[in-house]
Parts: structure tokens; C-alpha cells; sequence
């Protein structure tokens, strides 16, 4: 049990579920290795290599982990694994004389990471998963709510608030397609030995009727994971790379939606806000505060999930001929911490989106004081095809609308639909009420609300899977 007189990582306590943190804790990596060397234990067994009574005897002390014991040997020889196999094989009597037969430290290991890597693949899977639930009922809700568009952070069109969120929905889903790929993809080393040639297990299985290859595909099976073809004596580190950069595509998705997400809660646009606590306090200083602090922590985390992809590109391209320790010390950090951030981050995603409040009244307004411009373009489309000369039309609009944006910086109500209605050029081809129903912002969406609804259909359908 940690406890706060030393250092201890804001994962161990902070960031990540408790779930997740099991998976990633020195119990779970001792019990999945001894998963691994009962299965080779007992296919060994099988070939009448070593006793079922050997076997029998590993399967029960399978839970009985000696953190404390492991660590004195460890002290001693300065090696991890072979620590906890004299301490596994302090336990077992009978069978500790057969633990780790054939195998080198790597075989056990390697399986024993992938293996956790997939369990917490799941996990971040599974979360997604309800992420993107959330969204669809989001999108469903705000489909058809016209708001103001921004490029460049200026306003521009009129989208839909259901609109943009398909887009970050859009992109959770084929991020969800990446990991789930991921996660039927992935490999163990298998059983090959030291450089991955298999020779201790040729030696091993001298005068059975079974090949090193069928005696891998046996074990391998026992475990669930299946085996890389060719290995060294570690798996390709370009594997460890793609997981990295799996999870760094889903980070940034929702890196982008809580950054859109700061500024849209700003109270200059103030359309958007993420949950606030009845007595959550903003800021230490200023009572009146309601900082996204929820938001701020996607994109601290995110930045921290994206930085690990370096030094995992570095162990796959670095890790020279058949294998170096320059990896080791940084996976065994960079893993459970790249899972349990981004575990956060979606958790975070899930309490926002969730509780997302949407200022209608605030959308409204900047509609009414910003898609007038964009309204425009109808205005000169429809009057162009009565007869207008459009340069001319062009002008006219260009001088109204600046104007009209000289009136919003001092803080007035945008005139441009009274200036546009009572220009004489304008009249000369459409009535005063016509002008005015060409400029009605809210109808100047596109098919921005079909467009949302065809991507809830897909989460739809994802959700009947």
C-alpha cells in the first residue's frame, strides 16, 4: 500500500480507474507470469517431460505472490524474473525444479506484456464504446440547432450544434475501428528462445514426435495470444509503436473536442459548458471563476499520451540486431501510464459530454449576430438570378456589411439586415419582406442536419453490434 511520505506517481491514485490500475500492478504482472510458465508446464507435461504432479503442484501456488520475498532475492542476483523464479519455486516443492524449462526471460515477459496489453485495450475499448453513445445522444438532441460556424476562429457560416459534434463522433469511430484492429492484432513472441531460433526447445523436445513450432502454436494457445512468426529475442518493438500511436489518435480527437470545447465555454462566444459542480470552486482568487478545468486536463494529459511515441519509435528502430536492454526500464513506465492517461482522458470525455449544457439563449445570439453575413451569399444568389448585375450587388453588400461589423465592435446590434433591406439598389429587385426572409440565418444550415444524423446512424448501428 503506498502512502504519501514519498514519491508516488498521480496514477497510482489520481488518474485511471482502480481496474486499471490492477491490471498494471506487480500482482497481475507476477500472476499472468506464472500463467505463462504453468502453460508451458503443462503442455511439457503432455509430452512426458516433466510430471503432472510438477504441474499440479505450480497451479497452486499460482496466487501466492511474495512481492517482499522476490525483492530480497532481487537484491541479490539483479535479476527480476529469475527472482521470482527461485520464489515461485520456494513454493513449490514438487514442481519448482521444473518452473522457466527451455525458456529464456524474454519468452515469458514479452507474452506477459502483450497479454496485459490487450486486457487493457479492452478496457479503453469498452470505454469508447460508451463515449460514443454519449455523442449519439448528443447529436440526436442538437441535430437540427442552428449555431454560427467559425474558421479561423472567426464567425463564418451557420452549422448545426449536432453537426460538430459528428465530427469529433466521426473520428472516435474510426478511432475505434484502429484500436479494435489493434487489439485483434496483436502478437506475443511465442516461445523461441534467445536470439529466437528456437534452439533450446529443439534440444528440449530432441526424441518427441513434436516440432519447437507446434510445441509455440500448443502453449501459445493456452494463453490465448498468438505467437509473431519471426522474432528475435524480444517481439518487434514496432508493435509497442503502433499501440502508442493508436492511442495517441484517439487522444488527439478528444484533445480537439475539449480545446473547441474552452473556447465555446469562453465568455465572449459562451455557448457551451462542461459540468460544474454546485460548490466547485473556479478559482483560488477570483470567486466569479468557472474554469474548464475538466477540458484543460484532456489536453494536459493528451499532450502527455502524444509525447510517448518518441521514445517507442526509439526501441523499435534502436534496438539493435537481436536484441538490447535500452528498452526495458522505459516500457515498464511508459505502458501502464500511457494506458491509465488515456483511460483519464476518456473518462473526463464521459463526465463532459454527458453533462454537456448548452446555452441556447447565447447560440441565438451570436446567430442573430453573426450568420447575417453569411445569409448574404443567398441574398446575392437570389438577386443575380432576377436579373442583378453581381459585381454591383457585390459592392453594395461588401459596404453595408462593413458598416454593419463597425456597429458590433462598438458593442450595437448587427444593422445589416436593416441596411440591406432598405437599399434601393436591393429593392429595385426584391421586396422588403423578401430581402428580409433571404437573410433569416437559421435557415442557412445546409444539410449540416442530415449529414449529423447519417453518423448517429453509424453509432446507432454500433450500439445493435
Amino acid at each position: 500500500m503506498f502512502n504519501h511520505t514519498t514519491y508516488i506517481s498521480p496514477f497510482t491514485w489520481r488518474y485511471g480507474s482502480d481496474q486499471m490500475r490492477a491490471l498494471w500492478s506487480e500482482v497481475n504482472k507476477r500472476k499472468t507470469l506464472r500463467k505463462i510458465w504453468i502453460a508451458l508446464a503443462e503442455v511439457q507435461s503432455e509430452l512426458g517431460l516433466v510430471t503432472a504432479e510438477q504441474v499440479a503442484d505450480l497451479v497452486r501456488q499460482k496466487d501466492n505472490i511474495d512481492i517482499e520475498r522476490s525483492s530480497e532475492i532481487e537484491k541479490e542476483i539483479h535479476h527480476d524474473l529469475m527472482a521470482e523464479i527461485k520464489c515461485y519455486a520456494e513454493q513449490c516443492p514438487i514442481g519448482g525444479a521444473i518452473i522457466h524449462l527451455g525458456a529464456t526471460s524474454m519468452d515469458i515477459l514479452d507474452n506477459m506484456d502483450v497479454l496485459r496489453q490487450k486486457e487493457a485495450l479492452k478496457l479503453i475499448i469498452n470505454l469508447l464504446k460508451e463515449v460514443i453513445t454519449l455523442f449519439g445522444d448528443q447529436i440526436e438532441r442538437y441535430a437540427e440547432l442552428p449555431t454560427i460556424a467559425f474558421t479561423h476562429i472567426q464567425p463564418a457560416e451557420v452549422t448545426t450544434v449536432g453537426y460538430r459534434l459528428a465530427q469529433s463522433a466521426q473520428d472516435l469511430l474510426d478511432d475505434l475501428s484502429e484500436l479494435e484492429r489493434m487489439y485483434q492484432g496483436l502478437k506475443g513472441k511465442g516461445l523461441k528462445g534467445a536470439v529466437g531460433s528456437s534452439a533450446s526447445y529443439q534440444t528440449l523436445l530432441e526424441g518427441s514426435a513434436i516440432s519447437p513450432l507446434e510445441f509455440e502454436k500448443r502453449v501459445m494457445e493456452k494463453i490465448n495470444l498468438e505467437p509473431f512468426t519471426a522474432t528475435t529475442q524480444v517481439y518487434t518493438r514496432k508493435q509497442d509503436w503502433r499501440i502508442g500511436s493508436a492511442l495517441a489518435g484517439l487522444c488527439a480527437t478528444l484533445a480537439k473536442f475539449a480545446l473547441d470545447l474552452r473556447i465555446l465555454q469562453s465568455p465572449p462566444i459562451g455557448e457551451w459548458s462542461e459540468p460544474f459542480g454546485t460548490h466547485q470552486v473556479g478559482s483560488s482568487a477570483m470567486p466569479f471563476k468557472r474554469n474548464p478545468i475538466m477540458a484543460e486536463k484532456i489536453n494536459s494529459l493528451a499532450r502527455f499520451v502524444a509525447a510517448q511515441g518518441a521514445p517507442l519509435w526509439d526501441n523499435a528502430a534502436n534496438n539493435i540486431l537481436e536484441r538490447t536492454l535500452d528498452d526495458s526500464a522505459n516500457r515498464r513506465v511508459i505502458f501502464p501510464e500511457l494506458f491509465l492517461a488515456t483511460e483519464e482522458i476518456l473518462l473526463t470525455t464521459k463526465k463532459i459530454i454527458g453533462g454537456l449544457t448548452l446555452h441556447e439563449g447565447r447560440v441565438n445570439h451570436n446567430l442573430n449576430q453573426y450568420a447575417l453575413f453569411a445569409a448574404t451569399e443567398r441574398l446575392l444568389m437570389h438577386l443575380v438570378k432576377l436579373g442583378g448585375d453581381r459585381q454591383v450587388l457585390h459592392e453594395v453588400i461588401r459596404e453595408h456589411s462593413l458598416v454593419a461589423w463597425s456597429a458590433i465592435q462598438r458593442g450595437e446590434a448587427n444593422p445589416l439586415a436593416t441596411l440591406l433591406s432598405n437599399d434601393k439598389t436591393i429593392l429595385e429587385l426584391l421586396e422588403r419582406d423578401e430581402i428580409i426572409a433571404l437573410l433569416t440565418a437559421q435557415e442557412y444550415s445546409g444539410d449540416a442536419p442530415l449529414r449529423a444524423k447519417l453518423i448517429l446512424k453509424e453509432i446507432r448501428l454500433l450500439e445493435d453490434k
